[in-house]
């Protein structure tokens, strides 16, 4: 009984596996069961024994992505929780942008493929599982800030940050397709290095963020001439 439930173990994660990828590469609307057991040396039959059916196993299979992109680079950074604010902050980014660019990581593949055609299915995982490094991150912004800080501040700050990291990581992930198709674009980074960008990045935002606490503090930024379109003499 025993061997057998080891091997029930062993099948599913072989499963979850191999959903990673294949989802990664196609999608849910294209990837499909008979595939994915394919890959995993298993029948179709297993996924509905261990997981219900295809909309369960996409779910289970960008959480695994999800917790193995983590393992592989913890979202502090390394950063000790006692370290100033400042340092906290770069290995946040560091983070981010570290598992952006790791090859093995199915998580923002699986979430890119959603978002071009979505499902609607990842909402509630990616919800629970992402909220948690939001809010530390925001922790982390408001310290910066200071604590006169709106929430809509702190959130169109963290928004800002994450932006840069996103754009910079996709920027590089389309050049390498380009490169590995043989086309050559022009685009910069050719000597791209995530350690170097991520420095880049803590620089631009903390300059950024020096300012915002300025003019928070000097009365000259408000949650009221945030949300103005209208009001051309806002200067961030």
């Amino acid at each position: 009984m025993e061997a057998v439930k080891k091997q029930d173990v062993r099948t599913r994660q072989r499963l979850l596996e191999s959903a990673c990828q294949v989802f990664a590469e196609k999608g849910y609307r294209d990837a499909t069961i008979a595939d994915i057991s394919e890959l995993a040396g298993t029948n179709v039959a297993a996924v509905n024994y261990h997981f219900g059916d295809k909309e369960a196993l996409y779910v289970e299979s960008w959480r695994l992505a999800f917790h193995k992109s983590l393992e592989a680079y913890p979202p502090d950074g390394g950063i000790s929780p006692n370290a100033p604010p400042e340092e906290r902050f770069r290995g946040r980014v560091f983070a981010v942008m570290q598992r952006f660019a790791y090859s093995k990581n199915y998580e923002f593949e699986i979430m890119s493929k959603e978002l071009a055609n979505p499902t609607g299915l990842l909402a509630e995982v990616i919800r629970e599982s992402i909220e948690p490094l939001r809010q530390e991150f925001g922790r982390i912004i408001r310290e910066l800030l200071g604590t006169r800080a709106s929430e809509k501040q702190i959130q169109f700050c963290q928004m800002s940050v994450m932006a840069q990291c996103t754009n910079v990581m996709l920027h590089e992930r389309n050049r390498k397709l380009f490169d590995q198709a043989g086309i050559k674009t022009g685009l910069p980074f050719e000597n791209f290095n995530v350690e170097t960008m991520a420095d880049h990045v803590t620089r631009f935002s903390l300059a950024g963020l020096r300012e915002i606490r300025r003019l928070i503090e000097a009365g000259e930024l408000t949650d009221q001439n945030t949300d103005s379109p209208e009001n051309s003499e806002m200067r961030y």
